[in-house]
């Protein structure tokens, strides 16, 4: 029986966006199962304001994209208690984070073997952005 790669990969959805599903996708090319943590309200508001969507409705919209074999909720910004849990082979993660902001993340991943890729972030597409356009008009 052939093992499957496991892919773990995060994101707060509040407002989902072309990059979000851009880097969800290929996320789930670099493996055979994607898990995705959803930021907790709590969690977001370690490094941003709060979500303006429910954390269910935000569980619920990356639940449905169909790249994505399963959510589960992310207690902290960083995902380091997820991947201790998890053990993926691979943890996805933004260009936007530096290896300074990944510090102990990386140590973690280290430590367990998990292989740590980086995709490129979407800053033309942001929720931030969509949320002062819609303050705005």
């Amino acid at each position: 029986m052939e093992r499957k790669i496991i892919v773990y990969a995060y994101v707060c959805g509040d407002i989902l966006h072309i990059g979000h599903i851009s880097a969800l996708e290929n996320a789930k090319a670099l493996g055979d199962k994607l898990i995705v943590g959803v930021l907790t309200d709590e969690s977001v508001m370690e490094k941003k304001p709060k979500p303006v969507l429910s954390f269910r409705d935000r569980m619920a919209g990356v639940r449905a994209l169909e790249c994505v074999d399963a959510v589960v909720a992310q207690p902290t910004y960083s995902p380091v208690e997820n991947i201790k849990g998890i053990k993926p082979d691979i943890l996805m993660e933004s260009n936007s984070h530096t290896d300074k902001d990944l510090k102990d993340t990386l140590a973690v991943a280290k430590e367990l073997n998990i292989r740590v890729i980086k995709m490129p972030y979407y800053p033309e597409q942001s929720s931030t952005k969509i949320k002062e356009k819609c303050k705005n008009t």
